[in-house]
C-alpha cells in the first residue's frame, strides 16, 4: 500500500525544533551587538578577545557534545542549552556598571557560557527534527521543515532587529514616554539592557521548548556498572567512529569541506558589515533597517533553496552558490556609495543557501545512529575555519594599518583580498574531494 505520510509538521519535535532555533537564534541584542560590549565599559581589543574566546569554546566543545547527544539523547543536551542561555542572559542582565574587571570578567563568562550553548545545541536540534521523520514520518520532506524553520527565523528577525535597536536608543525610547504622557528620562545605562532582558525572556521560552521534546531513537543507555571513564571512552569512541566515517565518506567529507569554506568568509564579512556600512557612507541609523530587509528577503530564499534542493543535482547548486559567493565578494571590492549595500545583502543570501544546502545533504546521507556527532564535526569544522580567518585578519589589519596609516582605507585593502582568498581555498577544496572521491569512490 502506497499509504500517504503526514505532514511533517504534525509531530510535536518539528514543531519545537522550529520554535527552539527561532527563540535561541533570534536575540534581541543582534543589531547593536558590537556597541553593547562597548556601552558597558570593554574597548575593541576586550570585544575581540572575548569572541575569541565563544569561538574556540564552540571549538573544542562541539564535537564531544554532539557523542554525547548521540550517547544519552538529544533532549538532554538541548535542555542543558536552554538554561545556558538564561544564565549568559542573566549575567550581562545585572553586572553592576563602574568596575571594569569585573564587567570583563563578566562577559568572560558569558562568551564561555554562549559558546557552551552553541556547541550543545549545534546538530542536536537537527538531529532530534530529522529522525523524528525517519521514525514516524518521511526524510524526503526535511527541505520542507528546513524552508519553514529559516522563514520563520526570519521573520521573527525582523521583529527582534527593529524592536531591539528601538529599545536601546534612549532617545527613542523617551520620546515614545513622553507621548504616552510619561515624564521619564532614561539613560544609555539603563534602555541598553532592555534588549537583554527581552533575550532572556527568549530563553525561558528556548526552556520551555526543549523540556517538551522527545527523543525519537532511544539514546545508547549506559552500562550502570561502567565507570565514569569507561563512560568517557564510550563518548571518544563514537566520536571517532563518526570521523572515520566522514573521512571514507567522501560525499560527507564534500559537503564538510565545501560549507567550511564558503561559512568563514561569508560569515568574516558579515561580522564586518557595520564597518562596511559606514566606508560606503551609510548612517549609522540605517543599519537596524538594513539587517531587517536581510530578514525580510531571508522568507523567500529558503523556499527557493529548497525548489533547487529538491530539483537540482548537488553539483548544480554547488556551482550556483560559488557564483553567488564570488560576485558578492568582487561587489564588495567596488565600495559604491550607498549602493554598495547591495553585494553585502547578496553575501547573507549565500550564507543561507549555503547552510540549507549543507543542513539537507549532510542530513540525507548519515546515520541516525551518529548523525549528530557528524553535524557537531560541521559546527566544529565552520567554526574553527572562522575562528582563524578571524586571528589572520586581525593581524591583516594590524599590518595594513601600519603601511597605510588610516583605518577606512586598511579596511579597505583588506576587503580587496578576500575574493582571492576565496578562490583559492576553493581550487584548494576542489583537489582534496577529487582525489578523496578517486581513493574512496562515491560512498553515500
Amino acid at each position: 500500500m502506497n499509504q500517504q505520510s503526514p505532514s511533517p509538521f504534525t509531530f510535536p519535535n518539528v514543531r519545537r525544533f522550529i520554535a527552539f532555533r527561532t527563540f535561541f537564534n533570534c536575540r534581541f541584542y543582534y543589531p547593536v551587538f558590537t556597541v553593547l560590549f562597548l556601552d558597558y565599559g570593554l574597548t575593541i581589543e576586550q570585544f575581540a578577545l572575548l569572541n575569541t574566546v565563544w569561538a574556540f569554546t564552540i571549538v573544542l566543545a562541539e564535537v564531544p557534545s554532539g557523542a554525547l547527544a548521540d550517547l544519552i539523547g538529544r533532549r538532554h543536551l538541548l535542555v542543558a542549552t536552554a538554561w545556558l542561555m538564561i544564565g549568559e542572559m542573566l549575567l550581562l542582565s545585572f553586572v553592576p556598571l563602574g568596575n571594569s574587571h569585573l564587567i570583563f570578567t563578566v562577559f568572560l563568562i558569558n562568551r564561555i557560557l554562549s559558546g557552551l550553548a552553541e556547541a550543545l545545541a549545534s546538530g542536536a536540534d537537527e538531529a532530534m527534527a530529522y529522525d523524528t521523520l525517519v521514525a514516524s514520518g518521511d526524510p524526503n520532506d526535511w527541505p520542507k521543515v528546513l524552508d519553514i524553520q529559516m522563514r520563520v527565523r526570519n521573520f521573527f528577525y525582523i521583529i527582534t532587529m527593529t524592536t531591539g535597536a528601538f529599545l536601546y536608543d534612549p532617545g527613542t525610547v523617551n520620546m515614545v514616554l513622553h507621548w504616552l504622557g510619561i515624564e521619564a528620562e532614561l539613560s544609555q545605562e539603563i534602555t541598553m539592557r532592555f534588549p537583554i532582558y527581552l533575550t532572556l525572556g527568549l530563553g525561558v521560552l528556548s526552556l520551555i521548548t526543549t523540556l517538551g521534546m522527545r527523543d525519537p531513537v532511544p539514546p545508547h543507555k549506559p552500562d550502570s556498572k561502567q565507570t565514569p571513564w569507561q563512560r568517557i571512552a564510550a563518548v571518544s569512541k563514537l566520536t571517532l567512529a563518526a570521523g572515520k566515517w566522514i573521512f571514507h565518506t567522501p560525499m560527507a567529507l564534500t559537503v564538510i569541506l565545501f560549507g567550511m569554506c564558503l561559512d568563514h568568509v561569508l560569515r568574516m564579512l558579515v561580522t564586518l558589515n557595520s564597518q562596511y556600512y559606514r566606508v560606503i557612507d551609510l548612517p549609522d541609523a540605517s543599519f537596524g533597517l538594513i539587517g531587517s530587509a536581510v530578514a525580510l528577503i531571508g522568507l523567500v530564499v529558503p523556499r527557493i533553496a529548497r525548489a533547487m534542493a529538491e530539483h537540482l543535482q548537488a553539483l548544480t547548486n554547488l556551482i550556483v552558490v560559488i557564483i553567488l559567493a564570488m560576485i558578492s565578494l568582487f561587489g564588495l571590492t567596488f565600495f559604491v556609495p550607498y549602493y554598495g549595500m547591495l553585494p553585502m545583502i547578496l553575501v547573507f543570501i549565500t550564507m543561507m543557501l549555503t547552510s540549507f544546502f549543507t543542513s539537507n545533504y549532510l542530513n540525507k546521507i548519515t546515520e541516525a545512529k551518529q548523525r549528530a556527532t557528524v553535524l557537531s564535526y560541521k559546527g566544529l569544522a565552520f567554526n574553527a575555519a572562522y575562528g582563524v580567518v578571524g586571528i589572520f585578519y586581525a593581524g591583516l589589519i594590524a599590518s595594513l594599518r601600519n603601511s597605510t596609516g588610516g583605518e577606512n582605507e586598511a579596511f579597505r585593502q583588506s576587503i580587496d583580498l578576500f575574493p582571492a582568498y576565496l578562490l583559492i581555498i576553493l581550487l584548494f577544496v576542489i583537489a582534496i574531494c577529487f582525489f578523496h572521491f578517486r581513493r574512496f569512490g562515491n560512498k553515500e
